[in-house]
This record gives structure tokens, sequence and C-alpha cells, in this order.
């Protein structure tokens, strides 16, 4: 069960290059969210979190807090990232195709 609060912002300002389509397969989409090109997502975590990376990349941006700055963080299939209970990231697909991720409780 997803514990995120999201929101999505349409990017269409943006000029991304038209790229072909990509099937994502029934075994990746299964139990996961895509977030389409051109969109980005913010998350806040309700309770301690990990993201994972399925397919495609994506681009985040985690909230600064006194302890550590802002950093931008690009994932790739297979790669995860801790979210602790109450912070909130910005997420984009990296490219034109688009990406598949997970949202579960740690």
């Amino acid at each position: 069960m997803s514990t995120a609060v999201c929101t999505t912002e349409s990017l269409a300002s943006l000029s991304i290059p038209a790229r072909t389509a990509v099937t994502v397969p029934a075994a990746v989409r299964r139990g996961a969210w895509q977030i389409a090109p051109g969109e980005a997502m913010s998350l806040k975590a309700r309770a301690a979190s990990v993201l994972r990376v399925k397919q495609g990349r994506v681009w985040i941006t985690p909230d600064a807090t006194l302890a550590h700055p802002s950093e931008d963080l690009v994932l790739a299939p297979g790669e995860s990232m801790a979210v602790a209970a109450g912070q909130r990231i910005v997420m984009e697909a990296w490219d034109g195709y688009g990406a598949t991720y997970t949202w579960d409780q740690a």
C-alpha cells in the first residue's frame, strides 16, 4: 500500500523531444506506479519508505534539511532510495520515456 501524498504538475512548457513510446512489460507494471515524460511528482512519506525504480530513470530532488542540503539524484532501474517519514521529494522521469517505480514502507 502506498504511504505517499502525491501531486502531479504538468511540465508542458518544457521542450521534450518526441520519442517512440516504450512498452513496459506487465511484470514490470504489476504493483508499480508510472510517471510519464514531462510530469513531475511531489511525494511526501507518511512513514519511513523506500522508492525503487523498476524501469527507466528518475531525477529526484529531496527537500533540504538542517542536517542535509538538497542535492539532485538520478536513480536507474534496480536502484532505490530510503525516504524518511515526513520527508518530501520531487521526482520526474530523467528522459522522454517515462519511468516505473514502487513506493513501499521500509
